[in-house]
């Protein structure tokens, strides 16, 4: 999905308005395995996937990478946190297959904000969107089972599991790689 489909799947944009706000984004072709933001660095830019897809991170203490969240095509991406407050990432922003990507930093979002309302409703609508859906996935750590939350990432990331990695899976999932291989095997349809 490209980015003028993406907003206007929110707000009905005049044409006009519309090619002035794509006209704020920078494209971009990133290398699968590149690193948008570390930790710690101020996530300066809101990134929509138009091709690949993405993941944030952060680092335990034992050096083991933990997914917080996938991104996919038809989505924005970056560390939400800081991007609006301006404060450190605690997470790092990874692209994990070769991308294209729109990119905007706060200062232009903010005057696109200013300068059209419909804008500003877009960002409202975004922002209920982000929110429902992180909501989404803390209940689904806190009250369903391994294979619930399993199928609830499927729901939320369609095909997700033959682009990336069962260990990023698997940490984003809170389970160990042996109960997703388990609870994936279990779901395989049995060949005849």
């Amino acid at each position: 999905m490209n980015l003028s489909d993406f907003l206007k799947q929110f707000v009905s944009f005049p044409p006009e308005e519309l090619e002035d706000i794509i006209s704020h984004f920078e494209k971009e072709i990133v290398q699968k395995n590149k690193t948008l933001v570390n930790q710690g660095q101020v996530c300066n830019k809101l990134y929509f996937i138009e091709e690949g897809v993405g993941r944030s991170y952060y680092l335990k203490e034992d050096g083991k990478e933990i997914t917080q969240w996938f991104f996919i095509e038809g989505k924005f991406m970056s560390s939400i946190e800081s991007f609006f407050q301006q404060v450190p990432s605690l997470y790092y922003l990874e692209m994990l297959e070769d991308s294209t990507i729109y990119s905007i930093t706060r200062e232009k979002l903010d005057a696109l904000f200013a300068k059209y309302h419909d804008m500003e409703k877009f960002g409202r609508l975004l922002s209920t969107e982000m929110l429902t859906r992180v909501v989404n996935k803390l209940n689904a750590l806190q009250f369903q089972t391994a294979k619930e939350r399993y199928e609830y990432m499927l729901t939320e990331f369609p095909n997700i599991s033959n682009r990336v990695s069962l260990g990023h899976i698997a940490s984003y999932l809170g389970m160990t790689q042996e109960t997703l291989s388990r609870i994936r095997r279990h779901d395989t349809p049995k060949k005849s």
